[in-house]
């Protein structure tokens, strides 16, 4: 995927790497600053792209409005920025906090909206009563708005910007595109490859497998086992589809023998020694050279540092699962997720001509800008309303192309069918179909535009599998679950509850337990002092609560 689509699709991209809010902001170009209403926003999310200042100044030109937006750089402390922000409560009219919401939410930072929602029907059709409902906070009030969890008429993804078990094309291409089910399939693929091929062509060392476990991106590490005992991500929990029993997917049988897999694999070599020591940005810089064969992670977390590879360095998704023959759900439609959005903060002195820019957002007009650009300019419209986008001349005009060089990725697709940027990524879009009905809500999602514009290498590869895009490759989504994704509730989460600490409490032990699971020679008594100091934690209390929540959820 371009840059662009990165910041996008990604629900959870927050996660990224962060910069000071007092960062200089560079200033829009909008036609008229007479007339144009200015509102600030401040975005805990790295912006990895350039927003389209052509469609900017057209969308001001119809709205009367326009928000300079501050986002985050990779080589700031995240924490820090906020916690200036919350000390001083000094807010910009819009806030996206990503999963540090409830922090702003306990400072009192937002204004409540529902009064502001009534007033604008874009806004107020956007989500169900019953969606809103969910959205609510405890003391009843609504003060973010979800960005990314309203799916128009049916998901329309070609990309799995999720969680899955990658692998470079060039490894499967070696291999002769086998069929890969299960880890052990996975691992021993990877090994024999690195065996024949234990440096690329410019002499560099490659790394079979590598591990992202810094801070909460740890879940690459920890969280495989509910995937591979076919569950989807719920993040925190199993449930059991059939009962809705909540299950503790860190003790299961799936899970020890994931270790054990992993244990294994870093005594053979396979797993990159410096794993449990190096930072994100070490992590990310390894995916960007193109020396990591295999890891687990999820797109929206790295496909920006990865679209420049060569086209034989990127990367397949695989829906793995502990046992062959199983059903995998790594893909899932999009999850509406109420735990994070974007609110309106109590300094802005224009909360209604806040609100109501959001609403013409909404408008189908100023949506398909938005996502598609101007009609003759970026795309055009043929008889049957459908949209095709006008290769050569969808940049601006007077800026040059900020894309890469391309790669066998969706990233390549991608760069040479879509450079105009999106207006706006960061605040309520619809997902799936356009408003119109014919058209994807955005070019990458257009069948059309897809497949014709992927590399030579990965159509050989999508031919060999019989599939025509990323998300074909792992088994059909289905319909979300009413309880799902449990990590919507966990991610609120404080110190305040008993289960909020002993939250906290599992994930230190974790953090602190599984590398040494991973590297130990002697694993069965590693594992054994895990299991004892996360019993010590009390899980209990904390599963009881998730299942107190997902039959609250059942009965809406």
């Amino acid at each position: 995927m371009t840059k662009k689509i990165c910041s996008l699709l990604a629900v959870c991209i927050f996660s990224a790497s962060l910069i000071s809010c007092s960062s200089p902001v560079t200033k829009q170009n909008v036609v008229s600053e007479n007339t144009v209403k200015h509102y600030t926003g401040f975005f805990a999310v790295q912006r990895e792209y350039s927003e389209s200042e052509r469609i900017r100044d057209i969308i001001a030109e119809k709205t009367g409005s326009v928000c300079e937006e501050k986002w985050l750089d990779k080589n700031d402390n995240r924490d820090d920025v906020i916690n200036i922000m919350i000390n001083k409560a000094d807010y910009p009219d819009f806030i996206y906090a990503g999963t540090d919401h409830s922090r702003f939410l306990d400072a009192g930072a937002y204004i409540p909206l529902e009064n502001y929602i009534e007033k604008n029907q874009n806004l107020k059709n956007y989500f169900t009563d019953s969606e809103w409902e969910r959205i609510k906070s405890p003391d009843g009030h609504i003060y973010i708005i979800p960005c990314f969890s309203k799916v128009n008429m049916y998901d329309t993804n070609t990309i799995h910007n999720d969680e899955a078990f990658w692998i470079q094309v060039r490894v499967l291409k070696w291999a002769g595109y086998p069929k890969i089910e299960t880890p052990d399939e996975y691992f021993d693929l990877i090994g024999r490859y690195l065996r024949e091929h234990p440096e690329d062509a410019e002499g560099r060392k490659l790394i079979g497998y590598d591990i992202l476990t810094e801070g909460y991106l740890s879940f690459c590490l920890e969280n495989p086992p509910q995937f591979l005992d076919g569950y989807p991500n719920d993040g925190c929990c199993i449930v059991e589809r059939d009962t809705h029993t909540v299950i503790d997917y860190n003790t299961t049988p799936t899970a020890k023998k994931w270790f054990q897999i992993l244990n294994s694999e870093y005594h053979k070599g396979v797993i990159d020694p410096d794993c449990f020591v190096m930072t994100n940005n070490q992590y990310f810089d390894k995916l960007s050279e193109g020396i990591v064969l295999g890891m687990v992670d999820q797109w929206w977390n790295f496909g920006g540092y990865v679209q420049d590879l060569p086209d034989d360095c990127a990367y397949v998704p695989l829906g793995l699962t502990i046992e062959k023959g199983m059903r995998e759900h790594y893909h899932s439609e999009p999850a509406f997720d109420s735990s994070q959005g974007i609110g309106v903060s109590v300094t802005c002195k224009d909360p209604d001509g806040a609100v109501a820019f959001i609403n013409d957002l909404l408008d189908p007009e100023i949506f398909t800008l938005r996502m598609w650009g101007e009609k003759d300019t970026d795309y055009t419209v043929d008889k049957d309303g459908k949209f095709s986008v006008i290769h050569d001349s969808q940049s601006d005009p007077d800026e040059e192309s900020k894309e890469g060089s391309g790669s066998g990725s969706a990233d390549a697709a991608e760069n040479e069918s879509i450079s105009a940027e999106y207006a706006y990524p960061y605040f309520p879009v619809y997902k799936g179909m356009n408003p119109d009905g014919i058209n994807a809500y955005s070019p990458e999602y257009q069948p059309s535009e897809f497949y014709k514009k992927l590399s030579s290498i990965m159509q050989e590869c999508f031919d060999a599998y019989g599939v025509h895009t990323y998300v074909e490759m792992l088994d059909k989504s289905e319909k979300s679950a009413p309880w799902y994704p449990m990590w919507s509730y966990t991610n609120n989460f404080t110190e305040n509850t008993s289960y909020g600490k002993v939250k906290k409490a599992i994930d230190e032990v974790k953090h602190e337990h599984l590398p040494k699971v991973v590297m130990s020679d002697d694993f069965e008594t590693a594992w054994e002092e895990y299991m004892q100091a996360y019993s010590e934690c009390g899980p209990e209390s904390c599963f009881d609560e998730l299942q107190k929540e997902v039959d609250r959820r059942m009965k809406k």
